[in-house]
Parts: structure tokens; C-alpha cells; sequence
């Protein structure tokens, strides 16, 4: 969608691309004494609540760096993306704006390194299907995990 404003420099009307913004996040599966888990962080910024851990695209970077990126800043994981779960597109999916998901499938290199950091105030492995109310659309998100690790057994 173009929007027409008037430009700052000169005040002619432009036009001005309104896209949904890239983001990424990463289902990251670990392994525990009890049983397999993920990772979830607890958002230290709005919108807060338990969440995925991810982030933007920077400009310039491929999804899979942001990816890779966005665990090791977050979580304190260097992470190996392990598969594509999907696309999540939902103008709704943040309330902040219209943004759009890529979401991977990942294992860490040395599980025992999770650490919260940059926007993450906490990160845990919570068991499958146990996890707290999540931010955004990662019920969605962790169903379809779900669904799919259902449907490879």
C-alpha cells in the first residue's frame, strides 16, 4: 500500500510504502532429564509476557543470520536452524505493528549456556506443551510445532 505524504525536505506529496516488517523467531528444542523442552523468554519491554525468542531483520540480512543472531543475543545459544516451521502474517500478530514472522526450528550447541540478555529480562526451557500465557501469536506458533512433531512420528 502507498500512503501520500508530503515530503520533509520539500513538501511535495510523496509516496510512501506502508509493508508489514520482517521478523524472525526460533522454536529452539532442548533436551531435559524430564523430557524435551523449549525455550520461551520473558520480555523485558512491551509488549511484556513470555515469548518465543526473536527479533527484526536487520537491513541487509538474510532471515537465517537474524535468526541465528536474534538466539545468541536473546538466549545466550548459538543455535543450528534445523527447519522453516512456517510464515505467521497476521496484520494483528503485534500490536505494536503489522510484522510478519519466519519462523525456524533450532538446537543449541551447548544447551547449558542459556542465559537471558538484550531484550529477554528471563529465559527458561519450559516442557512441551507446558508452557505460561505467550505474547503475540506463539500459541499459534507452538501448536503448529506441535502438530509437526506429531505428524514426523
Amino acid at each position: 500500500m502507498i500512503v501520500r505524504q508530503p515530503c520533509p525536505h520539500c513538501g511535495r506529496e510523496v509516496g510512501v510504502y506502508r509493508n508489514p516488517t520482517p521478523t524472525v523467531d526460533v522454536v529452539i528444542a532442548m533436551p531435559s532429564g524430564q523430557g524435551e523442552g523449549v525455550v520461551l523468554i520473558k520480555r523485558a519491554n512491551p509488549p511484556y509476557g513470555w515469548a518465543l525468542p526473536g527479533g527484526f531483520v536487520d537491513y541487509g540480512e538474510t532471515c537465517e543470520h537474524a535468526a541465528v543472531r536474534e538466539m545468541r543475543e536473546e538466549t545466550g545459544l548459538d543455535v543450528t536452524l534445523t527447519g522453516l516451521l512456517g510464515v505467521y502474517s497476521d496484520p494483528d500478530r503485534d500490536p505494536r505493528q503489522h510484522t510478519m514472522s519466519v519462523v525456524y526450528t533450532g538446537v543449541p550447541a551447548d544447551p547449558d549456556s542459556l542465559l537471558a540478555g538484550d531484550d529477554a529480562a528471563e529465559a527458561r526451557v519450559f516442557p512441551l506443551g507446558e508452557w505460561p500465557e505467550l505474547a503475540f501469536d506463539h500459541a499459534r506458533i507452538l501448536a503448529d510445532y506441535m502438530a509437526a512433531r506429531r505428524d514426523r512420528r
